[in-house]
């Protein structure tokens, strides 16, 4: 489903080029779940944000599917992440003007998903994540357990192929985590690809396999 080729990613400065990502060289496979860890500064959300097509200044060659995403244009990679990725920022990225309906109603639209079956999809979601009480609050409403909530039913609603979760449960509750790891679990089970980064190693145990960054260098393990 993935597959990355010598992709880098580097800053020039007077002092030269600063690396966050060395010679990347990763595959994925469609209905895999894979974790991304390391410290802080190891490139891991840089990689995400590649791997999501929100970044489009770095080197390599990056495949998703059969679509050369290094070839292609801005406009062609916005397509391929609104039909494909579901992103889970770690910071949220809701939309503060919208309502909490709004913001999940958004995803389906770029899916030209018809409104009355829009009404439908939000409202099980709403109450699968348990916030059919917040659906006219704004964001600067909510709690950030809250906003991450919504973040989470955003990137799911849609039914993408690939989840890119970027610390997932960073701002929720231990039960509420759980319940997150849960649902990724269960549509991993069901299909979808999901890759996501923690520093938890209870989260990590929840995917199949663990790849480590270190000073933007995938770290083999020894067996």
């Amino acid at each position: 489903m993935i597959k990355l080729r010598n992709l880098e990613k580097f800053y020039e400065s007077g002092a030269g080029r600063t690396y966050v990502l060395r010679q990347i060289n990763v595959e994925v496979a469609e209905g895999e779940f894979v974790t991304i860890m390391g410290p802080s500064g190891a490139g891991k959300t840089t990689l995400m944000s590649i791997l999501g097509m929100l970044d489009g200044s770095w080197n390599g060659e990056y495949w998703l599917y059969d679509n050369p995403v290094h070839e292609l244009k801005t406009k062609h990679r916005n397509e391929l992440h609104k039909r494909y990725i579901g992103f889970v920022f770690q910071q949220y990225h809701l939309l503060d003007n919208l309502t909490v309906y709004e913001n999940l109603d958004i995803p389906l639209s770029y899916r030209n998903v018809k409104r009355s079956e829009r009404a439908a999809i939000v409202a099980d979601s709403l109450d699968r994540f348990h916030i059919v009480g917040k659906k006219d609050l704004y964001p600067s409403q909510l709690s950030g357990g809250q906003q991450q909530l919504v973040a989470v039913a955003r990137a799911i609603i849609a039914d993408p192929k690939l989840i890119l979760a970027d610390e997932p449960t960073g701002n929720l509750h231990t039960t509420q985590g759980r319940e997150i790891m849960g649902l990724f679990k269960r549509l991993n089970a069901e299909g979808t690809t999901i890759i996501q980064v923690t520093h938890s190693e209870a989260n990590a145990a929840y995917g199949d396999r663990i790849i480590d960054l270190l000073d933007g260098w995938v770290v083999e393990k020894e067996e």
